[in-house]
């Protein structure tokens, strides 16, 4: 029986304080648990790092931030709290919950993607099954001391409770990124204001169109590099780089070798071809 579909939740809590190498993996766990509120207001209070509460059974409100805005909360549903945010709960009926804390550099990526979104503090789900899959695999493993498992749990966590904005923009923009083209050119292409592409692009990667064509681009330069005979020239014309020159500063600064260099010693094939 899993943590979040017994009967009767029992309260119980893990505080995980994270050692130098674990800290190195960018995400990691600093507690988890399980809890159950009767109908009455919690005090309010800041915490010191970045919280996902899972509301699994009950309704009320969620007093958020320096204006102490309220939210409606109704199960099943996400609370998103943010280190250093006020929040407080006003459960108007039994709320019964799961619990994680979480910290690390990672964060600030995740913010950027709206995994951590300070203005959405309160998610509802219509169909909370991946939720709850997430959320009792990563109570699980808070307690099974495995570094890699407990933030490989946190990010299919926040996976499964990220909202739904993927549109497919970026997928259609890097279709199209071997081919020259300008910002405005590509966005009329897709069908789009240059507003609309770059928005869109930054919702899905947390970056903008032009740096989405210029790894789209080196990531297919890679492919050409180490599983084609072709020469960089030919490599980089087919990318989209008329001067060859220019593609290979630019492969040697984003990739940190030059091209040739990733052909014999960047990939597995280990093809060599002439320049």
């Amino acid at each position: 029986m899993s943590f979040l579909d017994s009967c009767d939740v029992h309260d119980w809590s893990i505080y995980l304080t994270p050692g130098a190498v674990e800290r190195q993996l960018g995400l990691f766990c600093l507690g988890a648990g399980e809890q159950t509120h009767g109908a009455a207001a919690a005090p309010e209070r800041a915490l010191g790092c970045h919280a996902l509460v899972w509301i699994k059974e009950g309704r009320g409100r969620l007093l958020h931030g320096p204006d102490r805005q309220l939210y409606e909360v109704r199960a099943p549903a996400l609370l998103t709290l943010f280190p250093g945010v006020v929040h407080g709960y006003r459960p108007t009926t039994r709320w019964r919950q799961a619990w994680t804390l979480l910290g690390g550099s990672a964060t600030a990526a995740l913010a950027s993607l709206g995994h951590l979104d300070v203005s959405r503090p309160v998610r509802q789900y219509a169909d909370p099954r991946a939720v709850d899959r997430a959320f009792t695999r990563l109570l699980r493993v808070s307690t099974q001391h495995n570094a890699v498992q407990l933030t490989g749990a946190l990010y299919d966590l926040l996976a499964q409770v990220a909202p739904a904005q993927d549109d497919g923009v970026a997928a259609r923009l890097a279709e199209v990124a071997c081919t020259p083209m300008s910002i405005q050119e590509y966005a009329r292409v897709l069908g789009l204001t240059v507003k609309e592409l770059r928005d869109a692009v930054r919702r899905t990667t947390g970056s903008t169109p032009h740096e989405l064509v210029v790894t789209t681009r080196l990531s297919y330069a890679k492919v050409l590099l180490a599983e084609e005979d072709l020469s960089v020239a030919a490599v980089a014309r087919r990318v989209g780089y008329d001067d060859p020159a220019y593609f290979s500063r630019l492969f040697t600064a984003r990739v940190g070798m030059p091209p040739i260099t990733f052909r014999r010693s960047g990939s597995v094939s280990g093809r060599i071809s002439s320049l």
